[in-house]
């Protein structure tokens, strides 16, 4: 099959450049949520799963070393942090995990 049918496919259902028509209907009703991450320095080995997983690039690696040599994580834009819990799945040693951050009634942060 030529490949400018396959793109043109690719396109019309979706797969590759899809852009939405219209907005969702209930936007203004969605609150983004927020995790507060918290990361036990001794218990890491520095493998950067959660760094390289996190959907929102929150985490990276720092540059200073724990008790057993490695590198662990630091959050550098916790605000970006939506708590989905991956890096607290793919953390091998369980030393990371976040915490929802609970927002107050008056604070809207919808994301538009």
């Amino acid at each position: 099959m030529d490949s400018s049918v396959i793109n043109s496919r690719a396109t019309t259902t979706g797969r590759a450049g899809m852009k939405f028509w219209r907005r969702p209907l209930d936007t203004d009703k969605i609150k983004i949520p927020h995790g507060e991450l918290h990361i036990i320095w001794e218990r890491c080995k520095g493998c950067g799963f959660c760094v390289e997983y996190c959907p929102k690039e929150v985490l990276e690696l720092s540059a200073e070393f724990n008790a057993k040599g490695y590198h662990p994580p630091v959050a550098v834009k916790e605000e970006d942090c939506i708590n989905c819990g991956l890096c607290e799945e793919l953390c091998p040693e369980f030393a990371i995990f976040p915490v929802l951050k609970e927002e107050p009634e008056g604070a809207e942060e919808v994301k538009k």
